[in-house]
């Protein structure tokens, strides 16, 4: 396994997006990746984690507490801007955040480590929990110490962010429990839907690389009609390539057993079919026990047949196959009504019968200030425009 990997799941709540298969998808992209690790005396930054962390089982020499996915993004600029960058620690940094001694040595180390590295700022965004449940309603349960950290990090001076790459919220699904449980958590109509979709014709099978092409196609199509932007071909073909493993040899329940949690992360497609016609198509990873819903896509032809349903469950059969405890629905709104635009995407997972996860959202620490108000005025009108011209390229996809 590879040993960087192997680190992250010996730490809690180990994410996709900390992995090394992600940090070359983004050195694609022009960002540099930088491994830092913590043991019970230092902080270290790592140049090559293959060679450099030790690979096996058993723990490096002294325990590592600590470890983050650093991405910096070098600035075109020359002049006294030329050692500026940007920083971004994806769904990380991963250590246990309810150790406060290791939390605020951690903190202290990314502050001066920004300094260092003349970062306009450094963004975190970890999968600590602020509570569960649609707030105002008799679901919501608050966390305190997600509560906690939050406060830490205003006496410590970082800001919310107001750009939140990745969803402040979520849907979780536990995928160890029996269909029967799964479907007795179902909304009424969910079941209904998954069942006519069977009934109707509706096939799910898994695809491999051949369906690249296709996926491709329907993602641009789906971004064209709902009106988000979407990357080029080839970031796609990056991501599913260095996270494309050995797929699930069939879908049928009978066949399906449940394993350890995969060694490495894996990504692949489910493909809905309706008389051997590609109509929708999700996107699924799965890494350390736990299951993603990345990417999802459709076509208009036979939406009354509802594949959207029986391929969300077929993922929660795929997740438990690869011995996950648990199906990540990707994304819930940040206000929970009407006004949000993730509304109608999330009743449809909230039918799934998940449990709403908040989480601290993004949060970044600002070593220079008068930069970093350049910056969050400039960017929201650059992205404008890339939006733009992302729909139009979309578009041309479609045709």
């Amino acid at each position: 396994m590879n040993p960087w990997n192997n680190l992250l799941t010996r730490l809690p709540n180990p994410h996709f997006l900390q992995t090394w298969e992600w940090a070359q998808v983004k050195a694609q992209g022009g960002w540099q990746p930088i491994y830092l690790t913590w043991d019970e005396k230092q902080f270290s930054v790592i140049s090559n984690p293959l060679s450099e962390i030790e690979n096996g089982t058993r723990p490096a020499k002294p325990e590592i507490e600590a470890a983050a996915l650093v991405l910096k993004k070098k600035l075109p600029a020359a002049g006294l801007a030329a050692r500026l960058c940007l920083l971004y620690c994806p769904k990380g940094p991963n250590l246990d955040w309810s150790d406060v001694p290791l939390r605020t040595r951690v903190l202290a180390d990314l502050e001066r480590f920004a300094r260092q590295q003349g970062a306009i700022f450094l963004k975190l965004d970890p999968d600590v929990r602020l509570g569960t449940g649609i707030p105002a309603t008799e679901s919501e349960s608050a966390d305190p110490a997600g509560a906690a950290i939050r406060a830490e990090l205003l006496r410590r001076g970082w800001r919310f962010s107001a750009d939140q790459i990745q969803f402040r919220n979520t849907v979780l699904l536990p995928v160890s429990a029996s269909d029967e449980e799964m479907l007795a958590r179902m909304k009424q109509k969910t079941r209904y839907n998954l069942r006519l979709a069977a009934k109707k014709g509706v096939r799910v099978r898994v695809g491999g690389e051949k369906d690249w092409p296709l996926l491709y196609k329907m993602y641009a199509e789906t971004a064209a009609r709902d009106g988000f932007v979407i990357r080029d071909e080839n970031y796609y073909r990056t991501v599913w390539k260095l996270f494309s493993g050995s797929p699930v040899e069939q879908l049928q329940p009978e066949n399906r057993k449940t394993e350890q949690p995969a060694a490495a992360p894996l990504a692949e497609p489910l493909i809905a079919e309706v008389d051997g016609e590609a109509v929708a198509a999700i996107f699924l990873f799965a890494f350390a026990g736990r299951a993603y819903y990345v990417y999802g896509m459709s076509r208009t032809a036979h939406r009354e047949k509802m594949p959207a349903y029986l391929l969300q469950w077929e993922a929660l059969q795929w997740a438990r196959a690869q011995g996950c405890a648990v199906y990540d629905l990707w994304g819930a709104p940040d206000v929970f009504d009407e006004s949000d635009s993730m509304w109608g995407v999330f009743r449809f997972k909230e039918g799934l019968g998940g449990t709403v996860v908040r989480t601290l959202g993004a949060w970044d620490f600002v070593p220079n200030p008068l930069w970093y108000a350049l910056y969050i005025k400039v960017v929201p009108m650059l992205l404008a425009v890339m939006r733009l011209m992302g729909k139009a390229q979309a578009g041309r996809k479609n045709l």
